[in-house]
């Protein structure tokens, strides 16, 4: 499946905030979305799925126009930066709640079968994240935005995201953006740089330089 977000324009209170944007994905490969805090990136997946109405978008999927908000497709996921998931739901109704097996969880990643009975608004931060990364990732579904999935987890979590990412973008179209630039250069295979309202597709590291995104000590080796 092909994925193509062209033509938006977005504005604030007469501020143009996104203008000129092109964003394409495919199944098989992960989309990354970099930028500095408060570009626009979150409101590129707002506009994506269909939260956010701009005064233009057009939306392709397999190179035809797309007539109504992508959400109401019914394939497609997306995690916000905050948490979406039920506080007062214990985890393993959770899980059953999205047609996900606890056991295969817990199994994979242990340091969570203690918690098979807490409500998830009792876990920490990092791991609610965690956990809501999982559903979205393995839920059914054909396109996924990841918005901060690496936020506030651990580093052995983020290794863990990265693995589910790698084992899901085979079969799905994957779109990630998170402040934590090193790992989001690292999982994807195609890069975008949110800039002055606009996307630049990144083919060189050494261009996230050239556009003030990073330092010479920073680009990646």
């Amino acid at each position: 499946m092909l994925f193509e977000l062209d033509n938006v324009e977005l504005y604030f209170k007469n501020k143009r905030i996104l203008n000129g944007i092109y964003l394409k994905a495919e199944t098989g490969k992960v989309t990354g979305i970099l930028g500095r805090n408060g570009c626009g990136k979150t409101s590129l997946l707002d506009i994506a799925f269909g939260n956010l109405k701009p005064k233009y978008k057009l939306i392709r999927i397999d190179s035809k126009p797309l007539l109504k908000p992508l959400y109401k497709t019914g394939f497609v996921k997306y995690l916000p930066q905050y948490d979406s998931a039920p506080k007062d739901f214990k985890l393993y109704r959770l899980f059953k709640v999205f047609e996900l097996n606890w056991d295969t969880f817990s199994e994979r990643f242990e340091e969570f079968l203690i918690y098979k009975n807490y409500k998830f608004g009792n876990l920490s931060g990092g791991q609610r994240r965690f956990i809501e990364t999982y559903i979205i990732l393995k839920t059914k579904n054909e396109i996924v935005f990841l918005d901060e999935p690496f936020n506030g987890i651990s580093p052995l979590m983020i290794e863990g995201v990265k693995a589910l990412i790698t084992e899901e973008k085979i079969k799905k179209i994957l779109v990630v953006t998170d402040h934590k630039y090193e790992d989001v250069i690292n999982i994807s295979d195609n890069l975008y740089l949110l800039n002055n309202g606009t996307t630049k597709l990144i083919n060189k590291f050494s261009e996230l330089e050239d556009y003030g995104y990073l330092s010479e000590n920073q680009i990646p080796i």
